[in-house]
């Protein structure tokens, strides 16, 4: 598939690249690029030495997920981009499947296969599932993921399906789309980009979709370990900025209300947990989301927030930590419908 392109970006992930390039070469139809980031081990000497025929892309530091595939993609010539973590397991024929399907509706422009974890192949995967949503006040969450909850693989999402956003780990979207949006937001650095170019695709009139007869196995979580400040830090901060960035007019005042009062809430449970670190995280993400005000604005004012479709009504912290819903299926009816 010569109008595909499948590339990884990587940062300090030799091992990661010596475990799960063998099924990335196997199974892939499509050509394969390694965009390196800055990589300080021997990353970039293993695949010249190991994968001399895979193209790769060299820059000179770590610009993040988000900057570093801007920089990346804007050398590359494909109908179709895919972005591909380097932690991923490919399984035969993943690829096809997804395109065929973006072939079939020329209106989608983000697409993503079922993640299933790496080591647990029966069960979700936490950084994509079946596709993304996200609720009222920005929460994101996954069909067969809430929260920290994940559910095992019977097929119960096995339909094609629009979804609100495509995981980062192994996300489909054509290169026209791409460049009309100017990319991921460099800004965001890594974290949430991934939902927030969806949420601006929406804007624009787009769909995003999932596709379950492609299949991948991720492990997540490679470069920033689980519980880092640094990961609070922009997870917190990317969130607002994006919410701000795309909420429509008539709900943003109220919903980043709600947020702050939300964060200050999170930021004083980490406090008495004592989580220092995480809570200087908090509070060192909000005082940079006010120092980008500015920048957010001018960002806003080139998008056309509106009301978009499948968005969660109702509040996820309450359904989940109150009601005790903590499958996907237990959500029924809220979601903002199609157009």
């Amino acid at each position: 598939m010569d109008n595909v392109a499948v590339v990884i970006l990587n940062w300090n992930g030799r091992g990661m690249l010596e475990k799960f390039m063998p099924s990335v070469m196997e199974h892939t139809n499509a050509r394969v690029i390694v965009a390196d980031n800055g990589s300080t081990d021997d990353s970039v000497e293993f695949m010249k030495s190991h994968y001399p025929q895979v193209p790769l892309i060299l820059m000179d530091k770590n610009y993040g997920f988000a900057e570093g595939y801007n920089r990346a993609l804007a050398q590359v010539d494909a109908d179709y981009y895919v972005l591909l973590n380097s932690d991923v397991e490919c399984t035969p024929g993943w690829v096809e499947p997804v395109v065929a399907m973006m072939d079939r509706n020329p209106d989608v422009a983000i697409a993503q296969p079922k993640l299933l974890m790496y080591d647990q192949k029966d069960t979700f995967e936490y950084a994509g599932g079946a596709g993304g949503f996200i609720d009222a006040y920005g929460y994101p969450f996954c069909r067969g993921r809430l929260f920290s909850t994940v559910e095992k693989d019977e097929g119960q999402y096995d339909d094609e399906c629009d979804v609100f956003w495509a995981t980062g780990a192994a996300m489909f979207v054509r290169s026209s789309v791409w460049k009309e949006m100017d990319g991921l937001d460099g800004d965001f650095f890594a974290h949430m980009e991934e939902i927030d170019f969806c949420w601006r695709t929406k804007n624009c009139g787009y769909r995003v979709r999932y596709c379950p007869q492609s299949v991948l196995y991720h492990v997540g979580g490679g470069t920033l370990p689980k519980s880092s400040p640094f990961k609070t830090q922009l997870n917190f901060r990317n969130n607002l900025s994006m919410l701000y960035k795309n909420l429509p007019q008539s709900r943003m005042g109220w919903v980043l209300a709600v947020r702050w009062m939300l964060d200050q809430v999170a930021a004083l449970k980490f406090l008495l947990e004592g989580h220092k670190g995480e809570y200087k995280a908090v509070r060192k993400a909000h005082k940079e989301y006010r120092e980008w005000h500015a920048s957010l604005k001018e960002k806003r004012r080139k998008l056309s927030p509106h009301k978009v479709s499948h968005v969660y009504g109702g509040s996820l912290l309450l359904e989940y930590y109150l009601l005790r819903r903590t499958r996907f299926s237990d959500l029924k009816g809220r979601f903002s419908p199609s157009k």
